[in-house]
C-alpha cells in the first residue's frame, strides 16, 4: 500500500499550497511529477539491459534536467544528497523557466509517433501549479520513495491512479460527461474480445481508461512476441479528447500503463465531417462511453447525416462509420436512446448497417451521482440487425457499494450462447413497430399492479417518513472517523462523494442510503397518479431529498460562510 499511503501524504501537501485549490489540482500537479519519476525508473530498466547486451544507450532526458539531477540529485555513494537539493523560489524557479521549457521543447525536435513528442505535447499543455518550493521539494521526496521496475509496483501504481482518475472525474464532472467505473471497462473489453494485429479506437476517450484497459487485455495475451509488443505500442490504439487536462491525463495514464507511444490527438471529434473519413481511417473496435446531454453550433451538426443536438446521438454515428466492415463495437449510451422519437432515424441507421447482438441494461447507480440509466451497446458493421439478445442488471449500486466485475460475471458467461433467464431475452428486430422501439421490457418479469388508492399510498409514505425522521434523531450529531482510508488525504472535503465516504456513520450511511432507495421508490408513484396526488408525492420526494442534505451537510465546512457571502 505504498503508493496510496504516498499519495494521500501529497495530496495533504498540496491541499495546503495556495496555487492548488481543488481534486483536480492534486491529480494534475502530481501527476507530471509521477510521470517524470515513472520515466526516469524505466530509462533506467532500458539502460540495465543495453548493459546487459554491451549496447549503448541514450536517456531520453539529458544532462541536468535528470531526475537524478535536478530533483533528487545524489553523492558519489549514490545517497540522496540534501545539500545539493533546490529547495524554495531556486526550485519553482528551476522548473517553470528551465526544466518545462526543456520539456516542451521535445515536441519541436522529436518525430510524432516517438515518446519524446509525447512528452513535449504533455509539458506543452500542463502548467506548473505548485507555488512554495518547500512543497514541491516534499512532493518530489515522496513520489522518489515510490518504484515501478516491477510488474507488481507498476500494478499496483496503475491501481491507484486509477481511483485517483476515478475521484478527479466525478469531482469535475459536467454536461453529462462521467468517470466510466473500471469494472464495466474490463467488462466491456472482454465481450468485445479484441485481438493482437487489430486497432481500437475510443473518440471520446477522457483519462483513456478504455484503451488502457483493451492494452492491459491485449497485453495479457500468452506467449507475446516482440513483434506483437511492437504493434501494441505504436499501431493499435488510437483516442480522441477535447478537453486539455482530459488529453494530458489521458496521454500519461496509457504511458503509466505501458503503451509508450500513445497515438491520442487533441481535438473536437465530432468537427470532422463524416464524409471526409476514409476507409485507411477506419478501425477495428471501438470502445467508448461519449457524452450525452451536451450541445454542439449548427455547423458541427452539419457534419452528420442524420441531423441531432444530442451529442452522444453523433458521437454513436461517427463510431459507426468510424469502424472497418466486421468492426465490433462497445458503446455506453443513455437508455433514452432505445426509445426516444427523436432517435428513429438513427436506431434504422443501427440496425440495417450493423448487427446490434446485444444490449445490456445497467441500473441507475453505475455512474455516481449521475442519476441517470445507461445501456451497452455490442454491435457489429456489415451486416443487419435479425435478433437482440437483452441482459439487465438487477441489482442497486450507491456510493458505498459501487459495481464490481463480480457483478457482471453474469453477464459475460450468459453471453456466449445469449442464454434465456430470468434476467435475459431475446427479441426479433423484424417484429419491432415503425418507431423500432428497443425499450427494455422484460417478458419474464410480471409488473406489480399496486392497487391502494391514492389516500392509502399518501399515508403509507407519510408513516415512511415518521419512520425516517426517528431513525434521524438517533445519530450522533457529531462524528469523524479517524482511520479515513480514501486515496485523496484532502479531497475537497465539502463534496458529497468524500463525506459519504468519510465522514457519515455506519448509521448514517445506511439511512441516506435507504433515503436514497425511497426517493426513487416514491418517485415512481407519481406516474399514473392524478394531479392531486402527483403534488403530494412530489412534495414527498422533495422531503426525502430535504433530509440526505441534512445528513451531508452538517458536515458541510462551507455552509456558514457561503450563507453569508450570499448575504
Amino acid at each position: 500500500m505504498a503508493f496510496e499511503s504516498s499519495f494521500k501524504a501529497i495530496d495533504n501537501t498540496l491541499h495546503h499550497d495556495d496555487g492548488c485549490s481543488t481534486a483536480l489540482d492534486y491529480v494534475e500537479q502530481s501527476s507530471w511529477v509521477l510521470f517524470l519519476k515513472y520515466l526516469d525508473d524505466l530509462e533506467l530498466t532500458r539502460e540495465q539491459a543495453a548493459e546487459l547486451e554491451d549496447k549503448a544507450y541514450t536517456r531520453i532526458i539529458s544532462g541536468e534536467y535528470q531526475w537524478h539531477e535536478w530533483a533528487m540529485p545524489l553523492d558519489a555513494n549514490g545517497e540522496y544528497d540534501r545539500a545539493r537539493a533546490l529547495v524554495g523560489d531556486d526550485l519553482i524557479d528551476f522548473v517553470n523557466q528551465r526544466l518545462f521549457p526543456y520539456l516542451q521543447g521535445f515536441k519541436e525536435r522529436f518525430d510524432v509517433d516517438t515518446i519524446e513528442y509525447k512528452v513535449g505535447v504533455i509539458f506543452t499543455e500542463i502548467k506548473n501549479k505548485i507555488s512554495s518550493g518547500y512543497n514541491l521539494r516534499d512532493v518530489i521526496e515522496r513520489i522518489d520513495e515510490l518504484k515501478f521496475q516491477t510488474a507488481d509496483n507498476r500494478h499496483e501504481m496503475t491501481q491507484i491512479y486509477e481511483d485517483r482518475l476515478r475521484q478527479m472525474g466525478n469531482a469535475g464532472r459536467n454536461g453529462g460527461e462521467y468517470y466510466t467505473p473500471r469494472p464495466l471497462i474490463r467488462t466491456i473489453v472482454k465481450s468485445v474480445n479484441p485481438q493482437v494485429g487489430e486497432t481500437v479506437y475510443d473518440g471520446a476517450c477522457g483519462s483513456a481508461g478504455f484503451l488502457c484497459e483493451a492494452y492491459s487485455y491485449m497485453h495479457a495475451k500468452p506467449g507475446l512476441t516482440s513483434s506483437e509488443e511492437e504493434v501494441l505500442q505504436t499501431k493499435t490504439f488510437y483516442g480522441k479528447e477535447l478537453k486539455g487536462l482530459a488529453y494530458i491525463i489521458a496521454m500519461m495514464n496509457m504511458i503509466l500503463h505501458g503503451v509508450q507511444s500513445p497515438n491520442i490527438v487533441r481535438t473536437n471529434t465530432l468537427s470532422e465531417n463524416l464524409a471526409n473519413i476514409q476507409p485507411s481511417d477506419q478501425k477495428d473496435v471501438v470502445l467508448a462511453n461519449p457524452p450525452f446531454g451536451g450541445s454542439e453550433r449548427e455547423e458541427v451538426q452539419q457534419n452528420f447525416p442524420i441531423k441531432s443536438s444530442e451529442t452522444a446521438y453523433m458521437f454513436l454515428q461517427h463510431f459507426i462509420k468510424m469502424m472497418k466492415a466486421g468492426g465490433r463495437a462497445g458503446i455506453v449510451i443513455k437508455n433514452t436512446f432505445l426509445s426516444n422519437g427523436d432517435a428513429t432515424a438513427l436506431r434504422r441507421k443501427l440496425l440495417d448497417e450493423c448487427n446490434l447482438h446485444t444490449v445490456l441494461d445497467l441500473p441507475s447507480g453505475v455512474f455516481t451521482g449521475a442519476g441517470v440509466k445507461t445501456v451497452v451497446l455490442f454491435f457489429t458493421k456489415g451486416e443487419p440487425t435479425q435478433k437482440i439478445w437483452y441482459y439487465q442488471v438487477d441489482k442497486h449500486f450507491t456510493k458505498t457499494q459501487p459495481m464490481t466485475e463480480a457483478d457482471l460475471a453474469d453477464f459475460l458467461a450468459k453471453q456466449k450462447t445469449c442464454e434465456d433467464s430470468e434476467y435475459s431475452w431475446t427479441i426479433d428486430a423484424s417484429e419491432l413497430g415503425d418507431d423500432l422501439d428497443l425499450s427494455v421490457k422484460n417478458p419474464h418479469k410480471v409488473e406489480e399492479v399496486d392497487e391502494r388508492t391514492p389516500q392509502e399510498v399518501f399515508d403509507n409514505i407519510m408513516s415512511l417518513g415518521c419512520e425516517a425522521g426517528e431513525i434521524m434523531n438517533t445519530i450522533q450529531e457529531e462524528f469523524w472517523k479517524d482511520d479515513i482510508d480514501d486515496v485523496f488525504g484532502f479531497v475537497d472535503e465539502d463534496s458529497d462523494d468524500y463525506i459519504i465516504h468519510h465522514c457519515l456513520t455506519d448509521e448514517e450511511k445506511a439511512e441516506y442510503d435507504m433515503l436514497s432507495e425511497k426517493s426513487d421508490k416514491v418517485y415512481r408513484m407519481q406516474f399514473g397518479a392524478s394531479p392531486e396526488d402527483e403534488k403530494r408525492i412530489k412534495h414527498e420526494v422533495r422531503e426525502v431529498f430535504g433530509r440526505m442534505e441534512d445528513i451531508i451537510n452538517k458536515y458541510k465546512k462551507d455552509d456558514k460562510s457561503s450563507e453569508e457571502d450570499e448575504a
